[in-house]
């Protein structure tokens, strides 16, 4: 008689130096404040981020995708604590620099002899990492993710996946910018959204809560299914929902502003038609 065994759990990993950037709720303590339902949206909406990782010249060549992205690197670098130059990272985003590549069709259908090196240049998909390693000097492996609208969900498998292989920090930063031009037809992106956070294979000083993480299938009958659709609490995050694909990351947001009351209660991300992350975050253990 033969049995099948339980595949293990993946083990427990840490998050640390939580990042949120929108217009709306420029900066992980005003989100924080926001999805506990305690604080407003920023009014008048704050201009696009400048980074300081980026000497003064580049920050104002940088486009919208890559002064966005290393906003909320930055700022989960300083959060953690950690060494930018010394931490792997995972940047994903669904749609890279669309109005870059809108801009490039538009020239090439017109007059191609006018096309921007420096645009093309900022028009690939791994440009903000790119600039990120640049900027710190950061000689640890890097990655860029795309998978449309799961895209932050892949993302933080890929960083999940490495940082319990190698037992080493991972940065994981997800970002994406409004779709213009023909583009807009076929997605829809309507303004600028990024997250950041340091993932961790043991707990620190720094960690702010304990991930619980599992593959499951999508649209399965009982828990599985009732996780993957947890609906968001707050307002803020309600608000965002439809931002664009990075909005995918507001549920592991808005529990991180909750974990410190308690254990969140289990929730899905979606990877494929058939396939989720499951996510569940516990306050760090004490000493």
């Amino acid at each position: 008689m033969s049995t099948t065994a339980t595949p293990p759990m993946p083990p427990t990993l840490y998050i640390e130096g939580p990042a949120f950037w929108t217009p709306t709720l420029p900066g992980w303590d005003a989100a924080r404040v926001a999805f506990r339902g305690e604080g407003a949206l920023a009014d008048p909406p704050a201009k696009r981020p400048s980074p300081q990782v980026l000497a003064p010249a580049e920050r104002r060549r940088a486009p919208d995708t890559v002064a966005l992205a290393l906003e909320v690197a930055a700022a989960s670098m300083a959060a953690s604590g950690r060494n930018a130059a010394d931490v792997p990272c995972v940047f994903a985003s669904a749609h890279g620099d669309l109005s870059i590549n809108d801009y490039m069709c538009a020239t090439l259908a017109s007059d191609p002899k006018m096309l921007s090196p420096t645009k093309f240049h900022n028009s690939v998909h791994n440009a903000a990492v790119g600039y990120w390693t640049i900027g710190t000097g950061c000689m640890a492996a890097s990655n860029a993710v795309s998978a449309y609208e799961s895209s932050f969900a892949s993302g933080l498998l890929e960083a999940a996946v490495q940082c319990a292989a190698d037992q080493e920090p991972v940065l994981l930063v997800g970002y994406d910018t409004p779709t213009v031009g023909a583009l807009t037809s076929v997605t829809d992106s309507r303004g600028m959204l990024a997250v950041a956070m340091v993932i961790a294979p043991v707990r620190t000083e720094r960690s702010v809560a304990a991930l619980q993480w599992s593959l499951a299938p999508h649209g399965a009958a009982g828990d599985d299914a009732a996780a993957t659709y947890t609906p968001l609490r707050s307002e803020a995050a309600k608000s965002l929902v439809a931002i664009n694909p990075m909005a995918q990351a507001l549920g592991l947001f808005e529990s991180l502003a909750h974990v410190e009351g308690g254990g969140e209660p289990a929730f899905g991300l979606q990877l494929s038609p058939t396939l989720s992350l499951r996510l569940q975050l516990r306050p760090p253990p004490k000493d």
